[in-house]
C-alpha cells in the first residue's frame, strides 16, 4: 500500500470517526445578536501594537515567519521540506499583509518588512507542490498574491512595482497548474495526477478569489477562465441557505455536521465575500448579515474547536484552524455591508477578538508545529484593524 493511499484512508477516517453531530440540533431559523457596546478605540489600540510587537518579535533571522519546529508529535500530514516552504510562505504573507494594514508607517515596522518582502521575493518563484499529494502551496500562492498587492501600494518606484506586477501573474500561473480538474482548489490528490483530479475545497477557491479580487484594483488582472471556474465550483457546493459544502466530494453527504450550518461557520464567511466580489446577485446584504448573526450568536460552535491538536475533532466537525481564518473573512463581509449596518457587527468582532489575545500578544487557534501563532495573529490584526475604521464599499 503505497504512502499516499495510506494518507488518503487515513483522512477518510478523521472523517468518519468525529464526534456524531446528531446531538447537536440548533434551530435553523436565523439567531438575533443582542447588541453590545463598541470597545473604546484606544483598547483595540493597545491591541493591535501587541499583536503587532508579538509579530515583530518572532520573525525569522531571514525574514520569514514559521518553522518547522514545535511538532508535538500531533500536527498534519506534511512531506518535507515542500509542505514546510508551503506553510511558511502561506504565513509570510499573512505577516506581510497584516504588517502593512497596521503598522506598516513606523520604522521599526518598515525595517521588518524590508526583510519580509525579500526573503518572499526571493523564495515565492520557487514555490510548488509539496509531492503528488499534497498541494499545501496553493494557500503560499493565495496569500501570496494578496501580500503582493500590499506591496505594491507600499512602494512607489517603478521598478518594484514591475517586480512586483510580474510576481502576482506568476501566481495565476502556478494556480492555473495546481487548479482541479473541475475548477477551483484543493490541498490534496491521492491520485497524484499532474492536473489535479482532488475535488475542490470551498473555502480554498474563496481565498484564491479574495486573492485575485485584490489584484485586479491594481489592474493585474487574473484569468477570467480561472475565475469562472472557481466560483462555478463554489456555486456548486452552495446549499440553499449558504451554507457550503467542506469540498466537492461532500455532495454526497449534504446533511453531514461539517455540511450545516454550524459546520459551515467558518467557511460561509469566505465564499459568500468571494462569490460577491465576483458578482453573484443573490450574495445580498440579507445574506451577509444573515451570516454574520450566525457568526457570532452560535460563535460557541466553532469555538469549541479551537486549540483542539486533532483536525475535526470537535462538534459539526469543525477543525480550530477555522476560528480566525473564518472571522478574517467575516470581517471583510462586515465591510461590504452599508454603513449604518457595520458597527453592530464591528462591536461583536472586536469584543470577541480582543477577548482572545494571548499574554504574550499573540492569538492562535490550532497548534500547527510554528506557524500557528504567526497566522492567527496575522489574521486576527487584519480582522481586529477593519473594527477601527469605516468601510470604503459600504452604501
Amino acid at each position: 500500500m503505497t504512502q499516499r493511499t495510506i494518507m488518503g484512508l487515513m483522512l477518510v477516517l478523521v472523517f468518519a470517526c468525529a464526534k456524531p453531530v446528531a446531538a447537536a440540533k440548533p434551530s435553523g431559523k436565523t439567531p438575533r445578536l443582542q447588541p453590545v457596546p463598541m470597545p473604546a478605540a484606544e483598547k483595540i489600540s493597545r491591541s493591535l501594537n501587541r499583536g503587532v510587537a508579538f509579530l515583530l518579535a518572532r520573525q525569522n533571522r531571514n525574514g520569514s515567519w514559521g518553522g518547522p519546529q514545535r511538532s508535538k508529535h500531533l500536527n498534519v500530514y506534511a512531506p518535507v521540506p515542500g509542505a514546510h516552504h508551503a506553510f511558511r510562505t502561506a504565513v509570510t504573507s499573512l505577516c506581510i499583509s497584516a504588517l502593512i494594514e497596521t503598522g506598516g508607517d513606523r520604522p521599526e515596522v518598515a525595517k521588518s518588512l524590508d526583510r519580509a518582502e525579500r526573503w518572499l521575493l526571493q523564495y515565492l518563484p520557487k514555490l510548488r507542490r509539496a509531492d503528488a499529494t499534497a498541494l499545501y502551496n496553493v494557500w503560499g500562492h493565495a496569500f501570496s498574491v494578496q501580500a503582493l498587492v500590499h506591496m505594491h501600494e507600499r512602494h512607489q518606484d517603478a521598478p518594484t512595482r514591475k517586480r512586483i506586477v510580474a510576481l502576482i501573474k506568476s501566481q495565476y500561473e502556478r494556480l492555473r497548474r495546481y487548479e482541479s480538474v473541475d475548477g477551483g482548489w484543493g490541498y490534496y490528490d491521492f491520485r497524484g495526477t499532474k492536473k489535479p483530479a482532488s475535488s475542490s475545497m470551498s473555502f480554498v477557491s474563496a481565498a484564491v478569489l479574495v486573492g485575485f479580487h485584490d489584484a485586479k484594483q491594481i489592474g493585474v488582472n487574473p484569468p477570467q477562465k480561472l475565475v469562472d471556474r472557481a466560483t462555478a465550483s463554489i456555486r456548486r457546493q452552495r446549499k440553499s441557505d449558504f451554507s457550503y459544502l467542506y469540498g466537492e466530494y461532500q455532495k454526497w453527504v449534504p446533511a453531514r455536521g461539517i455540511n450545516r450550518p454550524g459546520g459551515s461557520l467558518g467557511r460561509s464567511q469566505a465564499c459568500n465575500i468571494a462569490l460577491r466580489l465576483w458578482g453573484d446577485e443573490k450574495v445580498t446584504d440579507a445574506v451577509i448579515a444573515t451570516w454574520l448573526d450566525r457568526l457570532f450568536a452560535r460563535n460557541g460552535w466553532l469555538s469549541i474547536g479551537r486549540k483542539r491538536p486533532i483536525p475535526h475533532d470537535s462538534w459539526f466537525q469543525v477543525a480550530g484552524y477555522f476560528y480566525y481564518f473564518g472571522h478574517y473573512y467575516g470581517a471583510l463581509c462586515i465591510e461590504n455591508l452599508p454603513s449604518d449596518r457595520q458597527e453592530e457587527f464591528q462591536a461583536h468582532m472586536a469584543t470577541l477578538m480582543l477577548g482572545l489575545q494571548e499574554k504574550d500578544g499573540s492569538w492562535w487557534d490550532y497548534p500547527l508545529y510554528d506557524y500557528h501563532q504567526q497566522y492567527g495573529t496575522a489574521l486576527a490584526l487584519m480582522t481586529l484593524k477593519r473594527c477601527q475604521r469605516t468601510s470604503k464599499v459600504g452604501k
